[in-house]
């Protein structure tokens, strides 16, 4: 099966999400895909992300797995912590838990930048375009008609609007999206939930950071901390992730979805005095912090559609999800991946979006409300409220089989049990078939 003609195809948004999708629709064989970023330079900004095997195996399938870990982690083992110091249970991941590829915790900018210099690479410097942002959409009516977008352009002071006409828009521009207001005018602001998040990273001595990722706490706080770089003779320090979340009782609405607004290390410190686990000190992590960023722990409501003809979503824009589980930028990937096999097995642009969304949206929008349940960080509350003042024996708080059960439960929702990531990605597509 193949394309009479190969579509232009617009990806509105530069992050994991888009860059990948650009680099999967390449790989695919189609040659007229362009990103608009509307930040005027992709800056190394954020924190760290975890990709889990599922999306690794993708990530190899593209060809970045080798660039990608010359600046990763290959995460090992996640304990769970009581608020109390207890170990509730611990995991091995990736490679030590079967899977045929790694889980890598690695900074959002390395990241990126393996994205992006990749993207450049194959597809040319002309492919990515900084300092344009999608403002509005419409979509035309008939046989074979395209969306109708359009473009802001900033330079310092001087603005300038153009409207394009893609065969295939594609909405990857985050949590605030303006591909997804445009299918879903009347949805409004990301929901809070109550939660106030602190995020950062830290350099420190490997000896003082542990070699496993931890989430600790009780029914009402929590830490995450994990090594996102090994130690070397060039470089003795290593790069530690955290994110801290609190409740708060009221949160300035015009932060919701910015997740860079900075804040000194000092505002949050007091609500984890004494915490350490597993010899890791939390205090003296946040206290290594380059800088810290505050941001309300929002997501999206599930989606009825993602797709109207030949618009669609994917990443943040599509399932904006709660930081549970290691998701987003994972699920982000397989997002990507699907979007370019769907388009390549499919003559339609119009089918293909449907089967992409047929595919990925159901299983999003379960992943959604799961991480709303807290995924399998359920844990620290269930050891929590059974015993708020710890314990010696977890078996006699959360019966082994129970916590078997939880970790089983979200591996699979999230298809990153080792039996369906071993079978080897779903979205290679044989040449027959391509553009």
């Amino acid at each position: 099966m193949t394309h009479p003609t190969t579509p232009d195809i617009l990806v509105a948004g530069g992050g994991v999400a888009g860059l990948t999708a650009a680099l999967a629709l390449h790989a695919a064989g189609f040659g007229r895909v362009t990103v608009v970023e509307a930040a005027a330079e992709l800056r190394e900004v954020g924190a760290g992300l975890n990709l889990m095997p599922n999306a690794v195996r993708e990530l190899d399938a593209l060809g970045l797995l080798d660039h990608l870990e010359t600046d990763a982690v290959r995460t090992r083992e996640l304990r769970y912590y009581h608020r109390c110091g207890t170990l509730i249970t611990r995991e091995e991941r990736g490679l030590r838990a079967g899977h045929h590829w790694p889980q890598l915790s690695v900074h959002r900018a390395h990241l990126q930048r393996v994205l992006s210099d990749a993207v450049r690479e194959r597809l040319g410097p002309e492919a990515l375009v900084t300092g344009v942002r999608v403002t509005g959409v419409e979509q035309q009516r008939g046989p074979g008609a395209r969306p109708r977008v359009r473009l802001e352009h900033r330079d310092g002071a001087t603005r300038s609007v153009a409207t394009l006409e893609p065969d295939v828009l594609v909405g990857a521009d985050g949590i605030r999206s303006a591909v997804r207001a445009a299918l879903h005018p009347d949805e409004g602001e990301p929901p809070w939930n109550g939660m106030l998040v602190w995020r950062g990273v830290s350099r420190m001595d490997a000896r003082r950071t542990g070699s496993f990722m931890l989430i600790a706490g009780d029914d009402r706080r929590r830490a995450v901390v994990y090594p996102m770089t090994e130690p070397s003779l060039r470089r003795p320090e290593i790069l530690v992730n955290w994110a801290l979340a609190v409740p708060a009782e009221a949160v300035d609405e015009r932060f919701l979805g910015d997740w860079n607004r900075p804040v000194p290390v000092s505002r949050f410190l007091g609500h984890f005095e004494g915490w350490e686990f597993g010899g890791v000190s939390v205090p003296e992590v946040l206290r290594a912090a380059d800088g810290a960023y505050e941001y309300p722990m929002v997501d999206r409501d599930p989606l009825p559609r993602w797709t109207d003809g030949r618009t669609t979503l994917i990443g943040d824009a599509a399932h904006a999800m709660y930081p549970v589980g290691s998701n987003g930028a994972t699920q982000s990937v397989l997002d990507a991946r699907a979007l370019a096999h769907a388009l390549a097995v499919h003559r339609d642009p119009e089918d293909a979006l449907a089967a992409y969304e047929k595919e990925r949206r159901p299983a999003m929008s379960e992943l959604q409300l799961a991480n709303r349940r807290q995924g399998p960080e359920a844990v620290i509350t269930l050891a929590h409220q059974r015993a708020p003042g710890g314990f010696s024996d977890i078996g006699q708080v959360i019966p082994p089989d129970e916590l078997r059960a939880i970790a089983a439960r979200y591996a699979t929702a999230t298809a990153n049990d080792p039996d369906t990531v071993n079978q080897g990605s779903p979205y290679d597509i044989p040449e027959a078939v391509r553009p």
